[in-house]
Parts: C-alpha cells; sequence; structure tokens
C-alpha cells in the first residue's frame, strides 16, 4: 500500500491567502474541514446531493464534496465563516435566522448559498423559483415551507438596501 502523499495547496479563503498540507487525494470539503479548520462545511453525503459541503469557489456555488482540493490550487473560496461581515450576519443569514428557516444547521451552507445565488441573479423570486434553486439541499428537519419564507424575505431585504444593491451590481459586473 502507498503512504499518504502530501501536497501543499495555497487558496485564498474568506478574503486570507491561506496554505495547507492535504493528502493529494482530499476532497476540497476535507482540506477546508481539517487543513484550514474551518468547520462550518459540512460533510454529509459524499456525492454532491445534500447541500451541506456548499462553498463559492471562484464566484459560483460548488459542492465541495465533488472536487478534488488540488484542483483548487489558487481558487478563491468562500465558506459559511466568510458569508458574514464581522459580527453582522448577511441579509440572508439574517433572513434565515428572523423567519426561523433553519433547525439543526446542517444543512444551512447549502441552504445560504444557493439562496444567495438565487437572490443575486433574480432579485424577486416567486415561490416555485426559490424551491427550484433550493433543490439540491435535503433538510431533514424542516418542511421548508420557512426556508423558502425566509429566501423571499432576503430576496425583499436585499433588494431594499443600498449597500446590498451595489455589492449584487459589483459581484454581476464581475461574473
Amino acid at each position: 500500500m502507498k503512504e499518504q502523499d502530501n501536497v501543499s495547496i495555497q487558496l485564498k479563503i474568506n478574503g486570507q491567502q491561506r496554505t495547507a498540507d492535504v493528502d493529494s487525494r482530499s476532497l476540497l470539503v476535507e482540506a477546508i474541514r481539517d487543513g484550514f479548520d474551518l468547520k462550518g462545511t459540512h460533510i454529509g453525503c459524499l456525492t454532491g446531493d445534500c447541500g451541506a459541503c456548499t462553498v463559492i469557489v471562484d464566484g459560483k456555488i460548488a459542492k465541495s464534496c465533488l472536487t478534488l482540493a488540488v484542483s483548487s490550487e489558487g481558487c478563491e473560496i468562500t465558506t459559511i465563516e466568510g458569508m458574514a461581515t464581522g459580527e453582522v450576519l448577511h441579509p440572508v443569514q439574517q433572513s434565515f435566522w428572523d423567519e426561523y428557516g433553519f433547525q439543526c444547521g446542517y444543512c444551512l451552507p447549502g441552504m445560504l448559498f444557493s439562496s444567495l445565488d438565487l437572490i443575486e441573479n433574480n432579485a424577486d423570486p416567486d415561490e416555485g423559483e426559490i424551491r427550484q434553486a433550493l433543490n439540491g439541499n435535503l433538510c431533514r428537519c424542516t418542511g421548508y415551507q420557512k426556508t423558502v419564507k425566509a429566501v423571499a424575505a432576503a430576496a425583499k431585504s436585499m433588494s431594499s438596501t443600498p449597500v446590498d444593491k451595489m455589492i449584487r451590481k459589483e459581484l454581476v459586473e464581475k461574473a
């Protein structure tokens, strides 16, 4: 049996340039949790079905259980820990909190990042569009109704906040 092949990878995670030694066969989710010690990204199904491992890679949502860590060398990653600004929750996070859009929180990375992606591309989604955007994120705790309500509230909040409009415009221009 071959010994573990460690490699050094460098990523920009949550705005900070970071380096970690990881097994060359490690998944990105494993590198995030073990190499960079960010435990908010969860290991769920390891098949990309549940969404618990969702992160943003170079501006696009991605299931980190489907990506080898070494293939992300040099990428910019945002994990759930990087969504808030200091102690101030992102409007999507705040809406999930205010509307009781989650219970245990295991599915939260996928729910939040999928919601943010939807709202950035559709400032006024209807219920069907919200449900479609959340497809691919499994929650065992809720009936999804409060989650849908939270996404709608986040969209409304973000469309009425001038700073978020400016940030959203900058993100769209970058893409």
